[in-house]
C-alpha cells in the first residue's frame, strides 16, 4: 500500500523531528504541572485524613445555630457534598476550556486559572474562623472548577510544546504531579502534622501556594508555539518560543509543518464541540476519548482515594496506623507514575492500557472476595490491602496518565481544544458521579460495589483491544489515516504531513478528504 519513497520520505521526518529535553522545555513542563495538575491531586485526597475534625465543626456550627444536634442523614448529605462538590466544580471547569484556550491561548488560561485557586484557598483557610461549613462546600466547587480547567489545559500545553518523540513521556508528567498532590496532601494531613481540630483549615488553605509561585515565573516563559502561529498567525513569536524551547536556532522545519497543518485548517475552521460530535471523520477517536474516560473514572480510583481509610479499617488494620499505610499508598502511586513517564516512550500507550486496566479489573475481583471473607479468613485482611495497592499500580501506569495523552495525539489543532472539552467532560461528571453515589453504594451491596468497578474495566479492555490504535512514535497524520479507515473516510496519500483532513459539508456520502496545496 505505501510507497518506498514516502517510506524514506517519513523516515527523514521522523529523524529530523527528534528533540531533546532542553532546560527551557523541561521547566516549562514542571512549573505548569506544579502550579496546576499538583492541585487537583491535592485536592482529591485533602479532606480524607481530617474528615472527622471537619465533620465535627460541621456539627458544632449546627449545633450552634440551630440548638439541637445534626441529624445523621443530614450529616451524610453535607459531607457528600463536599466530596461531589469537586468534581462537579471540575465539570463546569471543563465546559470552559473551548472558549478560553481558543481565546487566551493555553498559558493565558493557565494564569487565569490561578485566580480561582487562590479565592478558593483563602475562603477554605478562613472558614473555621467564619464559622460557617457552607464556605467549605462553595469553595470545593470553585477549587473543583480551577482543577477542570488545569487538568485539560496543561496536557495541551504541553503536548503542543513537545517535539513528537518526547510528546508520551512529558504528557504524563501532568499526571505525575497529581499523584505527587495526593502523597503531599496524604503526609500533611497526618494526625501528627494538619491532620488535627487546629490544622485542617491551613491544610485546606495551602492549596493556593503553588498558584501563587505559578502566577508569578510562568509568564517568563513562552506560548505553544502550535497556538501563535496556527490561531494568532504570530510566525515570528511562534519563531522565538520554538528556538526556546528547542535549544537551536534552526526551527524552520517545524515552523513548515505548522504552515501545512494552518493551511489546512483555513479550510475546515475550528470545530465547535457541536461540530466534533457531528463531524464523521473524527467519530471513533471521539468515542475512544468518552470510553478512556469513562473508563478512567468510573473504574473506581476515587472511590479508592477518598474513602482510603475506611478500606483500610475494615480490612482489619489499627486505626492509629491507617494514615501511615494510606501515605505508603501515595507514595507507591507516585514510584509507578515516574515509571510510567520513563516507559511510555519504549512500550507504547496501548499496552500501558491494557495492562492498566487489566490490573485494576483484576484487583477489584479479588478485593470483593477477599472483603467478604476477612471475618472468616485472618489474611483476608492483608490481601485485601495488596489489591488495593495492584489497583493503584495499574491506574498509575495505564488507566490515569495515557488517555489525556490519546486526546493530544488523536486530534490536531482545530479539533483539539473541543475534545478536550468533551473528554473532561467526561471525566469529571464520572468522577462527580462516583463522589456522590458510593457512600450510598458501599451502604447498599458493602464489598459487592467493586464488582461494578470490575465490569467496568474490563468493558473498557475489551474496547481498547479492539478499536484503540498505538500512536507511539507516529506523526498526527499517521494517526488520523489509521482512525480514517475505521471511520470509513479515505485520506489522498500524496500529501503532505501533518495535514487534519475534512469533508466537505453537505457531501458526506462522498466521504472525501480534500487538503491544500501551499
Amino acid at each position: 500500500m505505501k510507497l518506498e519513497g514516502k517510506e524514506e520520505e517519513s523516515s527523514d521526518y521522523n529523524e529530523g523531528s527528534k528533540g531533546k529535553m532542553t532546560l527551557s522545555l523541561a521547566l516549562v513542563a514542571l512549573l505548569s504541572a506544579f502550579g496546576s495538575s499538583f492541585q487537583y491531586g491535592y485536592n482529591v485526597s485533602v479532606i480524607n485524613s481530617p474528615a472527622p475534625y471537619m465533620q465535627d465543626f460541621y456539627n458544632r456550627t449546627y449545633f450552634n445555630r440551630n440548638g439541637v444536634p445534626m441529624d445523621s442523614g443530614f450529616q451524610r448529605l453535607l459531607w457528600s457534598l463536599t466530596v461531589s462538590m469537586y468534581p462537579l466544580g471540575g465539570l463546569f471547569g471543563s465546559l470552559m476550556v473551548w472558549p478560553l484556550v481558543n481565546n487566551c491561548g493555553r498559558k493565558g488560561t493557565l494564569l487565569i486559572n490561578n485566580l480561582f485557586s487562590v479565592a478558593a484557598a483563602i475562603l477554605m483557610g478562613t472558614s473555621e474562623l467564619a464559622k460557617t461549613f457552607e464556605v467549605i462546600i462553595l469553595s470545593r466547587v470553585i477549587i473543583g472548577i480551577y482543577a477542570g480547567l488545569a487538568s485539560n489545559v496543561v496536557p495541551m500545553f504541553l503536548g503542543e510544546m513537545s517535539p513528537k518523540n518526547l510528546r508520551g513521556a512529558i504528557g504524563v508528567v501532568p499526571q505525575l504531579f497529581i499523584t505527587l498532590g495526593i502523597l503531599v496532601a496524604q503526609i500533611l494531613g497526618l494526625n501528627s502534622i494538619l491532620g488535627n481540630a487546629k490544622g485542617w483549615p491551613v491544610l485546606l488553605g495551602l492549596t493556593g501556594i503553588p498558584s501563587l509561585i505559578q502566577l508569578l515565573i510562568l509568564p517568563f516563559f513562552p506560548e505553544s508555539p502550535r497556538y501563535l502561529l496556527i490561531q494568532k498567525g504570530n510566525e515570528e513569536q511562534a519563531r522565538q518560543a520554538l528556538r526556546k524551547l528547542r535549544g537551536w536556532d534552526d526551527v524552520d522545519d517545524e515552523i513548515e509543518e505548522m504552515r501545512q497543518e494552518d493551511q489546512s485548517e483555513k479550510e475546515e475552521g475550528h470545530f465547535s464541540v457541536l461540530s466534533l460530535c457531528t463531524f464523521r471523520g473524527l467519530r471513533w477517536q471521539l468515542i475512544s476519548i468518552v470510553v478512556m474516560m469513562m473508563g478512567q473514572q468510573l473504574s473506581g480510583v476515587n472511590a479508592v482515594f477518598y474513602y482510603a481509610d475506611r478500606i483500610f479499617q475494615s480490612a482489619g488494620v489499627d486505626n492509629n496506623n491507617v494514615q501511615y499505610v494510606t501515605v505508603s499508598i501515595g507514595a507507591i502511586n507516585v514510584v509507578m507514575t515516574l515509571i510510567a513517564v520513563f516507559i511510555v516512550e519504549s512500550l507504547g500507550r496501548r499496552i500501558l492500557l491494557l495492562a492498566g486496566f487489566g490490573l485494576c479489573c483484576v484487583s477489584c475481583a479479588v478485593l470483593t472476595l477477599a472483603l467478604n471473607l476477612q471475618t472468616t479468613v485472618s489474611w483476608m485482611s492483608y490481601l485485601s490491602i495488596v489489591c488495593v495497592i495492584v489497583y493503584i499500580i495499574g491506574h498509575a501506569i495505564g488507566a490515569s496518565p495515557i488517555p489525556f495523552v490519546m486526546i493530544t495525539e488523536m486530534f490536531l489543532q482545530s479539533s483539539r481544544p473541543a475534545a478536550f472539552m468533551v473528554g473532561g467532560s467526561v471525566h469529571w461528571l464520572c468522577n462527580f458521579t462516583v463522589g456522590l453515589v458510593f457512600l450510598y453504594m458501599e451502604a447498599g451491596l458493602g464489598a459487592y460495589s467493586f464488582l461494578i468497578f470490575c465490569a467496568i474495566c474490563l468493558a473498557t479492555i475489551v474496547y481498547i483491544f479492539f478499536i484503540v490504535p498505538e500512536t507511539k512514535n507516529k506523526t498526527f497524520m499517521e494517526i488520523n489515516r489509521i482512525m480514517a479507515k475505521r471511520n470509513k473516510v479515505e485520506i489522498q496519500e500524496d500529501k503532505e504531513e501533518l495535514k487534519d483532513f475534512h469533508i466537505v459539508p453537505g457531501r458526506q456520502a462522498e466521504n472525501k478528504i480534500s487538503s491544500s496545496k501551499l
